[in-house]
């Protein structure tokens, strides 16, 4: 299994800033998946370069991408417009369940943006860019995501 973390920030791609928040979400799908084969990027906050990347993932069969930043309200904040050009149906709970956990200790993760959904049988979800933001918002959907995996990869089996 591929699972891939996008990270999308002009200033971490730049050398202005240190990634922490894609390597400590790398760091989770190893604990996780330890079988899975973890491919990580940092991409500047690009959208055409986003959405191409996202499709070219799906094409090499990555069960799942987590994107890391670009989710705010900032003028280059594009991952979710990114996202919504690459994947074919969405999955709103979890951006809701992230967002809803999020909020009960930070009421700004209200301004979050970010989407989650499939392209084929890949599963994209948007995380904040903050190393916390997206650690918790990782450990609030993981059970949703191993369930989701299966079901993605054409398991029937429902709880």
């Amino acid at each position: 299994m591929v699972l891939a973390v996008l990270t999308i920030s002009d200033r971490c791609s730049e050398g202005l800033q240190t990634d922490t928040a894609g390597p400590a979400v790398a760091a989770v799908l190893r604990r996780e998946w330890p079988q899975a084969e973890i491919r990580t990027a940092l991409l500047r906050d690009d959208e055409e370069a986003i959405a191409s990347t996202l499709e070219e993932l799906a094409r090499q069969g990555a069960a799942l991408v987590l994107t890391v930043g670009g989710t705010g309200l900032g003028p280059r904040d594009r991952t979710p417009e990114a996202t919504r050009r690459a994947i074919d149906r969405e999955a709103p709970g979890l951006a809701e369940a992230m967002r809803a956990q999020g909020a009960e200790r930070n009421p700004y993760a209200w301004l979050s943006r970010g989407v989650a959904g499939l392209r084929g049988a890949t599963l994209v979800v948007n995380l904040p860019g903050s190393q916390r933001g997206a650690e918790e918002s990782l450990a609030t959907i993981l059970a949703l995501l191993r369930h989701g995996l299966e079901v993605a990869a054409g398991s029937q089996s429902h709880p």
